[in-house]
């Protein structure tokens, strides 16, 4: 705990959130079979990202799913700061990355953090900051990155994207995004820790024709949320879910709150 200790106080009051989302990006979504595929790791705003500054050290878990497989993808494939994923797949299929990373610690200034938790429509901290004088008070989290994307290898479309996943907050598309029609609605389902998350805001981004349109929407009470996608582009729907954290009498620093960033990408092209 001491070591811990120390790292929060000689790096908590310097971070910042310099980049709000993060996701997994493949150099494109429809592979042949064999073809190489990378794998970007990218963090900042308005799904135009740049590439991570992590490596295996940030990783608990790095899951592959195809045809029925789930594997474990081992830290060496990440030697270095901001490596990129290669992978090569020769049975053609739906495929899914998912990453969760370990916890991180950040410390923000009580009005930055303010304006994040409406940014992100995290109403639950903000009442609970109010309700209990909090508001003046500096934001001191723990977060951790919940993310996946799917993509194609060759004509066989079966139903890996809805796999069931280890992912604390998950997004899972409840049609297959590569049988999609123009301009249909898609509908996707939240969970956090394998229930519904309901009342939660929700990002839809789409990146195509050279910009990006942003939408939020809220989940309904079963953590459902819908909306029209054009088959063009790449797209990501995001959400962060925060809770407040007990308070341990025998830590020596207490973090108030645990938050909780997910997104899942696919596109066509």
């Amino acid at each position: 705990m001491k070591s811990l200790v120390l790292s929060l106080l000689l790096t908590g009051a310097l971070i910042v959130l310099s980049g709000h989302e993060f996701w997994l990006l493949p150099d494109k979504f429809m592979y042949h079979r064999g073809e190489e595929i990378n794998i970007s790791f990218l963090v900042g705003e308005n799904f135009e990202g740049e590439n991570w500054s992590g490596d295996s050290s940030k990783i608990n878990k790095l899951l592959y799913y195809y045809g029925g497989v789930k594997d474990e993808l081992p830290r060496k494939l990440f030697p270095g700061k901001g490596d990129t994923l290669h992978l090569r797949q020769y049975d053609e299929g739906t495929n899914m990355l998912t990453y969760n990373s370990f916890n991180a610690f950040i410390k923000m200034e009580a009005g930055k953090f303010n304006e994040y938790l409406t940014e992100d429509g995290l109403t639950d901290a903000i009442n609970y900051r109010t309700e209990h004088n909090e508001t003046d008070s500096a934001g001191r989290e723990f977060y951790q990155r919940s993310v996946k994307t799917i993509f194609q290898v060759g004509n066989v479309k079966d139903e890996t994207y809805k796999q069931p996943t280890s992912l604390p907050l998950d997004i899972i598309p409840l049609s297959h995004p590569y049988r999609h029609m123009t301009g249909a609605e898609m509908s996707f389902k939240i969970l956090f820790q394998n229930s519904p998350l309901p009342n939660t805001m929700i990002k839809i981004w789409h990146h195509g024709k050279n910009r990006v349109v942003t939408t939020v929407l809220t989940t309904d009470e079963n953590g459902l949320v819908k909306f029209p996608v054009e088959t063009n582009g790449r797209w990501m729907v995001s959400c962060v879910k925060m809770v407040r954290l007990d308070r341990n009498e025998n830590s020596e620093i207490y973090i108030p709150w645990q938050s909780y960033w997910g997104s899942c990408t696919w596109g066509y092209y």
